[in-house]
Parts: C-alpha cells; structure tokens; sequence
C-alpha cells in the first residue's frame, strides 16, 4: 500500500508504473483457474470432441469479466471480503453454512491438486512419495513465512510459466484457420456426453473460491477506489488470459487426440501429457506436463489460502498473509490443516480422487448461484456501495450471465450425482 502511495504522489511516473504496482489480484485469480481439474476439462474437451467446444471461452471470457470485476469494485469501495459482506448483508446464520460448503468444495480441490502434482513429477520420473511431501512443505512455507508482496511476485512468476501451453501450442501444426472458425461459430452436441463437458468447462472456468480470493486479496494489497480503473484492467487481463490458455489447450488436444489420430482414452490431463508424446515430440509432451505441475503448485497453494480468507472472515476472524501467527492464529492453523491432510491424503493408494472430484463439483454447483445472488444484491446496495452499484445495463448483462451459469451449474449438480 505504502508503494502505490509513492507512485501515485510522483508525478514524474508513468501511469504503466501505477498499474504495475497495483497488478495481481486479478491475474493471479484467474490464472490459477486453471488448476489441475481445469487443465483435465480442457484437454478432455479436445480429446473427445475436437474444437466443438471452443466457442463456449467466449461467452465464459464475458461472464468471468463481469463476475470477478463486481468482487474487484466491492473490494476496493468497502475495503472488506465478499465474507465480511455477506455476513453482514444476510447474518451469521447463512453465512456459517455457506462457509461448510464451501470448506467441503475447496478440500476436494485442494487433494485434486496434490493429484496434479504427484501425477506431474511421475511423468518426470519422480516418485510421488517424494514430490508430495516436499511439495506440501514448499506452500506452506511460501504463505506462513512471506509477506503478502513476497508471496504476490512468487505468484505472478507462476502466471508466466502458463506460456508452455502456448508454446506447446505453436510447436503443433494446427490447423487455425478451421480453429478460428470454431471459435466463432457455435456447434452444439446434444450427446449426454458433449452436454457434460460442455456443463464442466463452464463449471471449471468459474468457481466460487474466486470470487472470494480476489475481493480478500484486493483488501489486503490497500487498493482503494483512487486506483479503482487499474485494478479493473487487472481482472479484465487476467480473465482474458485465463481462456487463451484454455484455448491453446483444447487446440493441442484436439489437434492431436482427436482430429488427427481418433478419439484417445484419455481421463487426465496428466493422460493427456503421456499421448502427446508420440505425436507431437517428447519437448511438447514436456512442456504440456510441466504446465499441470506448475498449475497444481500455484493451485495448492492459492485454495488453501482462498479458504482461509473465507471462513476466517465470515468469523470475524483476524486474516492476512502480513500478519504473524500470533496475530491471525485461525487463519494459519485451517490454511496448515487443509495442506497437510490433502497431501497427506494423496499418500494412500487407494484414494477415490475421481469420486472426490465429482462431489467437489457437486457442492460448487449448489454453491455457485448462492454466491452470484448474493454478490448481485450486495453490489446494487447503495448504503454499501454509494454511487459504486451496477449501472441498469450491467444489471442486466450480469443477471442474464448469473442465471445462465447458475442453470448450469445445477444441471452440474445433477449430473454429479450420477457419476458419484
């Protein structure tokens, strides 16, 4: 906060300078999106049915937009978390059991990632027995012994790593012209199983911890309604960013899992890695497998971290990455428990990380809709906001989007229960 201040008092820097300083809570939040589960939903979508699916980033890039700048203008007009405003808006009541689903939801990601990671190193030759552990003691570390800057660099080099898909993407010879086309051009499969990763990629792409993250993150950094315009760009980068990954991801999966050499049995993305290597070189399958290890680190450790803003929060608990354990005890003890027992968890053999997955899905199905309505009506409260609530034609852009995503997240719901 101290170094926005400093920027913004001399007149001598440029605005490029201010932004800079205030960059990361959207970045940051939209890239770790695409976490282990997200990059398996992507390449599954190319892998089975090609480019079809494509079309869907464009809407979801809006939809995201929309959803992440609300919690980004709430953040910065009230100087509070989404929790501390839910609680305030709807009591103690609602807010205790929305903070049980969603403690449940991010654990399951939060093993989901640990899975990323064993199944990553593995590729590399490396023993999960050993990746695990180590890997588990590195994010803890990170958070516990950091400051909320020295944490945000760490974070923002992780963003940067997201370029091997890219990479991987151009060393392919896809073709763009037809890719373009399918972006642009919406082809619905009615199939039950086109309707599950078309419900999936939607689910995957925008989840409640976001939501969470970023408003608690915007708080913590001091960005406050002066630097307001930056921190938008912000979110709306980082949300771009987001789905240009997942595009290159279902445009490598497509390219060589299915347009190419027929449908390939495929349940992961770390599957997805392995398949690539005959086809595209052992340097593609490389880069594609250190990306998922990447994306599970920076995820690992970005949930944990979420779920502790949020529940701390809801509690009126103290929270921040700045403050000693001494001084946000609760924050720190649930940010170690949900490392330890989801790496720890990962060390079983036996595990139902698939089952775990879905029932994950399914509690941020339910979960979803309550947070949009809830976020809707806090930002279209005048004595939160003031003259910072929704303009009529955000309103309705933004209802429109929230009852789309919350339609499908229960058909999510639905869908989950099957498969559980």
């Amino acid at each position: 906060m101290k170094i926005i201040e400093k920027i913004r008092a001399n007149d001598g820097f440029k605005r490029i300078a201010l932004f800079l300083s205030i960059m990361g809570p959207g970045i940051i939040t939209a890239n770790v999106d695409n976490d282990a589960g997200g990059i398996t939903t992507y390449s599954l979508a190319g892998a089975n049915f090609g480019y079809t699916l494509l079309w869907t980033l464009i809407p979801i890039t809006i939809a995201l937009i929309l959803i992440q700048e609300m919690c980004n203008r709430m953040g910065v007009v009230t100087g509070k978390g989404l929790s501390d405003l839910i609680r305030e808006k709807f009591g103690v009541k609602l807010t205790f059991y929305l903070m049980i689903l969603i403690l449940v939801t991010n654990f399951g990601n939060i093993i989901s990632e640990f899975a990323g990671i064993a199944a990553s190193m593995e590729i590399f030759g490396i023993s999960k027995y050993a990746a695990i552990p180590l890997s588990a003691v590195l994010v803890w570390y990170l958070v516990v012994k950091g400051t909320y800057r020295s944490v945000e660099k760490i974070f923002l080099v992780a963003c940067m790593f997201y370029v091997s898909y890219i990479i991987t993407g151009l060393m392919i010879k896809a073709p763009w012209n037809e890719i373009a086309g399918e972006l642009v051009r919406p082809r619905i499969n009615l199939s039950p199983d086109y309707m599950v990763l078309f419900v999936s990629v939607v689910g995957t792409t925008i989840a409640p911890w976001m939501q969470f993250y970023q408003q608690a993150a915007v708080v913590e950094k001091g960005i406050t309604v002066q630097d307001y315009t930056y921190s938008k760009i912000d979110t709306v980068i980082g949300s771009i960013a987001v789905n240009i990954v997942a595009f290159f991801i279902i445009a490598v999966c497509g390219t060589l899992l299915f347009q190419s050499h027929g449908q390939q049995p495929i349940q992961t993305a770390a599957d997805a890695a392995l398949a690539l290597k005959p086809l595209a070189g052992e340097y593609a399958s490389m880069l594609f497998a250190f990306g998922l290890l990447n994306a599970s680190l920076f995820a690992a450790s970005i949930l944990p971290l979420s779920t502790a803003f949020s529940v701390c929060e809801s509690f009126g608990w103290e929270t921040g990455v700045n403050k000693s354990f001494s001084e946000a005890p609760q924050f720190y003890i649930l940010y170690s428990l949900l490392i330890l027992t989801g790496a720890g968890l990962i060390m079983f053999p036996d595990i139902p990380l698939i089952k775990i997955m879905w029932i994950s899905q399914f509690i941020n199905g339910l979960v979803l809709p309550i947070v949009l309505v809830a976020m809707l009506v806090i930002i279209n409260d005048k004595k939160i906001m003031g003259e910072y609530t929704n303009s009529k034609f955000s309103n309705a852009v933004t209802i429109i989007f929230t009852a789309g995503i919350s339609a499908i997240s229960l058909i999510l719901v639905f869908v989950s229960i099957f498969k559980v």
